[in-house]
This record gives structure tokens, sequence and C-alpha cells, in this order.
């Protein structure tokens, strides 16, 4: 999920469990359009991420994981912003339906998480 400078969910996809959250960051990327700056936590560290953002004239504000043998300089001002994508998860699992996932298939799951959007962050 991309948010907004308010926490609102912007896009939105839904993945496989057994799915790395930084597989799906390239299209979620590409689907945002122009990005000033990607704040994201440390299950988005990759190279090919940070060079993708860079290129398309973003700034990764990423932080880098123990294991990385460079360690990785970010803004930690701007890091504190990265609240807003946790409130925005925690405030969607208000909604039974989406905290528990009934819904078996994708379709309907994401069907399910669209309406708690619209009715949480924009109505």
């Amino acid at each position: 999920m991309i948010t907004d400078l308010l926490g609102r969910p912007a896009i939105t996809r839904i993945t496989a469990g057994n799915v790395s959250d930084v597989h799906v960051a390239g299209d979620l990327v590409a689907a945002a359009g122009p990005l000033k700056c990607l704040i994201a936590d440390k299950g988005y560290d990759a190279d090919a991420l940070r060079n993708k953002l860079r290129a398309d004239g973003a700034r990764p504000v990423i932080p880098g994981r123990i294991n990385r043998k460079r360690t990785i300089r970010f803004d930690h001002k701007r890091y504190r912003n990265r609240w807003r994508i946790e409130a925005a998860f925690c405030r969607l699992k208000d909604f039974r339906r989406v905290a528990t996932r009934y819904a078996k298939l994708a379709a309907n799951f994401l069907s399910a998480v669209a309406l708690a959007t619209l009715i949480a962050f924009w109505v």
C-alpha cells in the first residue's frame, strides 16, 4: 500500500502470503507516478529499488538491514513520518472483515479493503 501525505491509502495491491514486500514495490512505485520521496521500512531494502527510485528522481528513505556490508545513510527526520502507513493499516484492521480475512478469494478481499478504505478515509 502507498499512502498520501495525510496517511490516506492511495494505491493498494494484494499479494500471496509467501511473497516478499520488495517484489511488489516496483509495481506500486510505477502505479504511483512521480514521487518526491518514498518512506519504507527495512523490508524494502534492495539496491534495485533504490536505483529505480533515484532514476525516477525520488529520494529513498529506507533504512538498511543489519546484514548489509555497506551501511545505508537515510534521513532520520523524514523516516519518523512512517507512522502514517502503520496508522492506515491499523485503521483498516478496525473492520472485522479485513482484520480476519473472511474472504477466500483475493478479488473479494480486495473489494472488502476498498470498501473499508472508502468508509474509513474518504467518507
